[in-house]
C-alpha cells in the first residue's frame, strides 16, 4: 500500500513545482532570438518566471530592488551626524563631573577648616594651595576649545582633581581606542573590549609584524604568515584567516566601511573625528596603525569598495553603531555585486546564500535557491550540458525547443485551416489507408480478399464452391505519398534583429525541422541563413544560431547557390526553397566575394535573378515570405515570382509561422511531373 503523510502548509511548501518542460517554454523565446542558452538563462534569472498553477520564482532584479529598499531605508532612518554626540555628551559629562568635583572638594575643605579650631592655622596653608589649584583648574576647564578633538586634546594634558571624572575620561579614551583598533581588526572585537595595558602592547606589536609580512610581499619575498598565526592568531579567534589574502580581504573591507563612514561625514566632522582618534592613541601606535593603512592602500587600493551615503533620517546613532552600520552598508553592495555579476555572467554559485539569508530573510535565501535548480533541473533532463564553464543544448533539448515550436506555430492558425491539413489524396503506390472499394477498369490489381469473399457469399449465399463475380472484387485504398526536399532560407541580416523578426523566423525553422523529423520522416530539410555570405547549418547548431550583428548585407544570391546545390543532392518528386527575409538583395558574389550596395545595384538584381533560374531549370519552386513590404523588395519579389512560378507571402512577424507551416504541408501533397 502507498501511504500518504499531510503536514499543515507553513508557507515553505511548494507544492506544484515549477518543472524543466516549464523552464524550457521561459527560455525558449530568447534562446530563439539571440541563440545562445547561456544569456537566455541569465535573462531567466534577472526576471524570475511563473507557472500555469501559479507558481513563481522570483528574479534577481526583484532581490536587487528589496535590497535597495532596505537600503534606503536605513538611509532615511539616520542621522550620522549624531554619531559624535555621543563623544560629546560623554566629554561634556567629564567636564560637568570634574567641576562638581572640584566645588566639593573645595566646600569639603573649607568645611574641614572651619571645625579645625586651633589647628586652622596649620591647614590655612593647605587651604590656599587647594584654592589656587581649583581656581587654575576652572579657568583650564573655561578655556577648553568647542569640538570634541580639542577638548580631548587639552583633557589628556590636564590634571584631573576628580578622581570619578578622571575614570570616566579614561574609559572615553578606552573606547575611542578599542574603536580605532575594531576600524581594522573587526574580528577582534570581542578581544579588544577586554585589553589591558599589556593586551594593547602586545596588539600593537602585531601590527608591527604584520606591516613587516606586507613589506615582504611588497618586495616578492614569502612571508612567514604561519609563524605570525603562531605568535599571534588568538587575536582573531574564533574566525582565523586562513591565509595572507583572506586576513587582507577582511582588512580591505574594514578600511572600505571606515573610509566610507568617513566620506559619508561633513568635512568639520571628519576632521573632528580624525583628531579625536588620534587624540586617544599614544604616538607610536598611531605610527604603525599609519603604515598599515599606507601600505594597504599602496598595494590593495579600496576605493572602489568605499562608498558615499546620504543619511537623511534623524534616529541617533553612536560612532560604534555608525561603524556597524557602516559595515552593514558596505556587506550590502557586496552582496549587490554578487547578484550583478549572476545577472551579466550566470555563476549563480557564487553568491553568498547566508549574507541574502541575513539580509533579506528565509524567503529570499529560498528563492535563491530556487533559481539555483534551474539549471541543474535542466541538466538532470539532459536538456542541457555543461561544456566547461559555459551550457550548451543537447539534442534532446533542441528536440523540446522545436516541439514548443511547433506547438506554438499551430496555436496560431484557425480551426478551419488546420482541419485542411489532414485532405489525402488516394491512389497507388502509398500506404494502405484501412479502407476499401469495389473493382474499377484501370485499377491496381490490389484485391482485399477478405472483402471479395465475403460479397460472394452475401450476394450468393453459403455454399461450396464459392462463385466470384466481377461485381465481388474489392480492392485496397492506398495513401499517396511524396518525398520532398526542402531548404528553409533564413536572412540573417542586421535588420532581421533590429526590427524584431528573427525571433519569428527561427521559431519556424525549429517547428519545420521538428515537423519533419516527427511527421515526414523521409523528406529532406535543409537549413540555410544568408547575409554578406550564405552558410549551411547543421541540425544540432539550430538553437544557438542568430543573426548578424555587424553586417547589413542581404545575399540572396549565394544563398539561393547554396540551397540549389544541397537541393542537387536529393532524387525526389519535390524540391521546394522557403525563403523568409525583410529586404530586397543587396549583396551578390563575384570571384567568390561578397560586393554590397544600397539600394541595391542593377548587377545585384541581376546575378541573384540568374540564380533564381538555375533553380527554377532544376525543378526548384522558391516560395518567398516577405516581413517587409518595401518598393524595392516588392518589386524584386514580383520578377522572381515571374521566372520561378513560386508564391510570395507579405506576413506580419506573428504570422510568419501560419503561413510557412500551410505552405509546407501544402506543397508536400503535390505531385509534381
Amino acid at each position: 500500500m502507498i501511504g500518504y503523510r499531510y503536514s499543515q502548509w507553513d508557507g515553505t511548501q511548494h507544492p506544484f513545482d515549477l518543472d524543466e518542460d516549464d523552464i524550457m517554454e521561459a527560455l525558449s523565446e530568447d534562446i530563439m532570438n539571440h541563440g545562445d542558452v547561456n544569456r537566455a538563462m541569465r535573462s531567466l534569472m534577472r526576471r524570475g518566471m511563473s507557472g500555469d498553477e501559479g507558481q513563481r520564482i522570483t528574479g534577481l532584479r526583484d532581490l536587487r530592488e528589496r535590497l535597495e529598499r532596505l537600503r534606503d531605508q536605513q538611509l532615511q532612518r539616520y542621522n550620522l551626524e549624531s554619531a559624535m554626540d555621543d563623544v560629546r555628551e560623554r566629554l561634556q559629562d567629564v567636564i560637568d563631573t570634574e567641576r562638581a568635583g572640584i566645588e566639593r572638594r573645595t566646600s569639603e575643605a573649607r568645611e574641614e577648616l572651619e571645625g579645625a579650631g586651633d589647628a586652622a592655622d596649620m591647614l590655612r596653608g593647605a587651604m590656599d594651595v587647594l584654592e589656587k589649584r581649583a581656581q587654575d583648574s576652572l579657568e583650564k576647564l573655561d578655556l577648553l576649545p568647542e569640538g570634541a578633538a580639542g577638548r580631548m586634546k587639552e583633557l589628556s594634558e590636564y590634571d584631573f582633581m576628580d578622581q570619578g571624572a578622571r575614570e570616566k575620561f579614561e574609559e572615553l579614551m578606552d573606547m575611542l581606542r578599542q574603536q580605532m583598533m575594531q576600524n581594522f581588526f573587526q574580528g577582534m572585537k570581542d578581544a579588544i573590549q577586554q585589553m589591558s595595558a599589556e593586551d594593547m602592547q602586545r596588539l600593537q606589536e602585531m601590527i608591527q609584524a604584520l606591516n613587516q609580512m606586507l613589506h615582504d610581499r611588497a618586495i616578492g619575498e614569502d612571508p612567514d604568515f604561519e609563524g605570525f598565526m603562531e605568535q599571534y592568531g588568538h587575536f582573531f579567534d574564533p574566525d582565523r584567516p586562513a591565509s595572507l589574502d583572506e586576513l587582507i580581504e577582511q582588512l580591505q573591507q574594514q578600511m572600505a566601511s571606515m573610509q566610507s563612514m568617513m566620506d559619508s561625514m561633513s568635512p568639520q566632522m571628519r576632521r573632528e573625528l580624525e583628531d579625536m582618534l588620534q587624540s586617544s592613541m599614544n604616538p607610536s601606535m598611531i605610527e604603525d596603525i599609519s603604515e598599515l593603512a599606507s601600505i594597504m592602500y599602496d598595494m590593495f587600493p579600496f576605493d572602489d569598495m568605499a562608498n558615499e551615503y546620504p543619511f537623511m533620517g534623524e534616529e541617533s546613532v553612536t560612532l560604534d553603531q555608525a561603524m556597524q552600520l557602516m559595515e552593514q552598508l558596505q556587506d550590502m553592495e557586496r552582496l549587490d555585486e554578487q547578484i550583478e555579476s549572476v545577472m551579466r555572467r550566470g555563476n549563480i554559485d557564487d553568491v553568498d546564500m547566508d549574507k541574502v539569508e541575513e539580509h533579506l530573510g528565509d524567503e529570499a535565501r529560498r528563492e535563491m535557491e530556487q533559481l539555483q535548480r534551474l539549471i541543474q533541473q535542466l541538466e538532470e533532463a539532459g536538456y542541457l550540458r555543461r561544456k566547461g564553464d559555459r551550457l550548451e543544448m543537447t539534442a534532446r533539448g533542441m528536440r523540446k525547443l522545436a516541439q514548443n515550436a511547433l506547438r506554438e506555430v499551430f496555436s496560431e492558425m484557425n480551426k478551419e485551416r488546420l482541419g485542411r491539413h489532414e485532405v489525402f489524396t488516394r491512389g497507388d503506390g502509398g500506404e494502405y489507408t484501412g479502407e476499401t472499394r469495389q473493382y474499377q477498369f484501370g485499377d491496381p490489381f490490389d484485391v482485399d480478399l477478405h472483402r471479395t469473399l465475403f460479397n460472394s457469399v452475401l450476394r450468393n449465399g453459403p455454399s461450396v464452391p464459392i462463385r466470384l463475380s466481377p461485381d465481388d472484387l474489392e480492392v485496397h485504398h492506398t495513401e499517396h505519398l511524396t518525398q520532398t526536399a526542402t531548404v528553409l532560407l533564413l536572412d540573417q541580416s542586421k535588420s532581421m534583429g533590429m526590427f524584431g523578426y528573427w525571433g519569428a523566423a527561427k521559431k519556424v525553422a525549429m517547428a519545420l525541422y521538428w515537423l519533419i523529423h516527427s511527421q515526414f520522416p523521409r523528406d529532406y530539410f535543409y537549413l540555410v541563413g544568408f547575409s554578406d555570405y550564405a552558410m549551411e547549418f547543421k541540425e544540432e547548431e539550430l538553437p544557438e544560431i542568430t543573426w548578424n550583428y555587424w553586417n547589413s548585407g542581404t545575399n540572396m544570391q549565394h544563398g539561393l547557390m547554396v540551397a540549389r546545390k544541397l537541393l542537387s543532392r536529393q532524387k525526389v518528386a519535390n524540391k521546394n526553397v522557403i525563403m523568409v527575409t525583410d529586404g530586397e538583395p543587396t549583396t551578390h558574389l563575384e570571384d567568390g566575394r561578397a560586393y554590397f550596395s544600397y539600394p541595391p545595384s542593377y548587377r545585384t538584381m541581376e546575378e541573384t535573378l540568374k540564380e533564381v533560374k538555375r533553380c527554377t531549370q532544376e525543378g526548384i519552386t522558391i516560395n518567398t515570405f516577405m516581413l517587409e513590404a518595401n518598393y524595392y523588395l516588392m518589386d524584386f519579389i514580383d520578377q522572381l515570382t515571374r521566372v520561378n512560378k513560386g508564391r510570395a507571402f507579405y506576413s506580419s512577424a506573428n504570422q510568419l509561422g501560419e503561413y510557412v507551416m500551410v505552405d509546407y504541408l501544402r506543397s508536400r501533397k503535390k505531385r509534381i511531373g
